[in-house]
């Protein structure tokens, strides 16, 4: 089993940062890739960024592309994401979740494990 813990969400303007992070511990050999996913209300979860074990590959969704950057430290067993200019359309429940398997996924099925998410609101 892998146990994943988000932190780092928070209330901020528009246009403010946040950095989010993600400790994954237990079985942690697999794993070939962590990811985001946001839930806002009243919406479907949707892929924000992925990162290979590696961190060698990298994909985000088209509508952070530019302002959020996703990054792990391997020593740590731990994923970021940073997030810049935020839009109040970014408020969302963020979860990290970790997949085994192959390729670099962007579907939420293709994931493995979970955290319960932190929540990020943005104010206009």
């Amino acid at each position: 089993q892998v146990q994943l813990v988000e932190s780092g969400g928070g209330l901020v303007h528009t246009g403010g940062s946040l950095r989010l992070s993600c400790a994954a511990s237990g079985s942690t050999g697999g794993i070939i890739a962590m990811g985001w996913f946001r839930q806002g209300p009243g919406l479907e979860r949707e892929f924000v960024a992925v990162i290979s074990w590696s961190g060698g590959t990298i994909y985000y969704a088209d509508s952070v592309k530019g302002r959020f950057t996703i990054s792990r430290d391997n020593t740590k067993n731990t994923m970021y994401l940073q997030m810049n200019s935020l839009k109040p359309e970014d408020t969302a429940v963020y979860c990290c979740a970790a997949a085994r398997g192959s390729g670099i996924p962007r579907r939420s099925y293709s994931y493995d494990y979970w955290g319960q998410g932190t929540q990020v609101t943005v104010s206009s």
